[in-house]
């Protein structure tokens, strides 16, 4: 019987660890003697940020919750440790599986290896190059002590190679956030509300920011919105809004007639919002991933990205993050000179059977 462990702690993690949910119960109901528990941190402990993908993604409910909830990183990541070290103890597996890149995979991969559990990343081997993102630092440390790594490019394989891992321990499978949303994508449902009652197809955009780059500073968030505004040709621009970046709106009191800020909305919603936009403007790695898919145009507001194949393959620009610089992208998106979906290699729905049956050959 092998024992596996999910973590699944913010809202990204639980797209990619629901295909591997649905893979694990076909393989056990078929007979493989598996078994797993499924780990939610806590990280995102707001009913919008997680509750919704559970029930939206027909996620099992957690066999435990960390209520990791606020604070610091540090914080977070020291509360993270402490509650997943007695799950551990209490059941220990032969495997635990972290996925992406947030402070719930680099605390979880740390609490299990120094009980000498083996540790698999899914989403593995993938770099920005910029340390001053806490993601950069999740990923590089848990990728240093991983045993095993599902990849989903091969930009992501030379970067573990480089780093000197073993070919043998390199599983190149594909993205499970295209399983969730290959799986999903005929469910998708126009958000409820007057506002998403009179959008037209490819007549407005969708944009999202949380990064501190742009939104900590109050004048850089103000700069971009207005840079975004003034290059929407009078669309209207619907902004689901992070908690912690309505604070500083709050703060600037921006307001605009074709600016719409929203909650949150679930993962049907959004996504649907998504694949009819003209465009996508974000400084979110995986709806980058996600509107390259659905052949939307997707432009990033940062300077880096560690999802390359994005721009090599997919939809996406890397638009920078000086508003000055968004004006001619605007332009080209308004005459439909953009580049269209060229397809990534293995991102075809099929990546959580792969995992599956990797995971079985080297533990079953």
């Amino acid at each position: 019987m092998v024992k596996i462990t999910l973590v699944a702690g913010a809202r990204p993690n639980f797209m990619k660890i629901a295909p591997i949910i649905h893979s694990l119960q076909r393989r056990s109901n078929l007979g493989a003697k598996l078994s797993f528990r499924l780990i939610h941190t806590g990280q995102h402990y707001d009913k919008k940020m997680s509750g919704d993908f559970f029930e939206q993604l027909n996620i099992p409910e957690p066999d435990t919750n960390l209520a990791a909830g606020g604070g610091t990183q540090a914080e977070q990541t020291a509360t993270i440790m402490i509650a997943f070290e007695k799950e551990l103890l209490a059941n220990k597996p032969d495997l635990v599986i972290v996925v992406g890149d947030v402070t719930s995979t680099l605390a979880c991969s740390i609490t299990a290896k120094k009980l000498c559990i083996d540790v698999a990343h899914v989403e593995g081997g993938i770099r920005s190059g910029d340390l001053s993102m806490p993601e950069e630092i999740n990923r590089m440390v848990t990728d240093s002590i991983s045993d095993h790594f599902f990849t989903t490019s091969e930009i992501a394989n030379q970067n573990l190679l480089k780093a000197g891992v073993g070919q043998e321990r390199i599983h190149f499978v594909g993205n499970t956030m295209i399983d969730t949303l290959l799986a999903n994508r005929s469910r998708f449902k126009r958000p409820e509300g007057e506002i998403f009652e009179q959008l037209e197809a490819q007549r407005y955009f969708v944009l999202t920011m949380h990064r501190p780059a742009n939104v900590d500073q109050e004048g850089q968030l103000k700069a971009m919105i207005d840079a975004i505004i003034a290059g929407s040709n009078d669309m209207p621009i619907i902004f689901p809004v992070h908690p912690r970046t309505a604070k500083n709106l709050e703060n600037l009191g921006i307001s605009h007639k074709n600016l719409f800020m929203v909650d949150p909305l679930g993962y049907l919603e959004f996504n649907y919002l998504v694949e009819n936009a003209l465009a996508v403007i974000t400084d979110s790695g995986g709806i980058t991933e996600e509107a390259s898919v659905m052949n939307v145009p997707c432009l990033t507001l940062r300077d880096n990205t560690e999802r390359a194949e994005t721009i090599q393959l997919g939809t996406n620009e890397l638009v920078g993050t000086d508003p000055q610089h968004l004006g001619p992208y605007m332009e080209k998106l308004m005459k439909g000179d953009w580049k269209t979906y060229q397809g990534i290699p293995l991102w075809d729905g099929k990546t959580a059977a792969r995992i599956v049956d990797k995971i079985l050959e080297i533990y079953g």
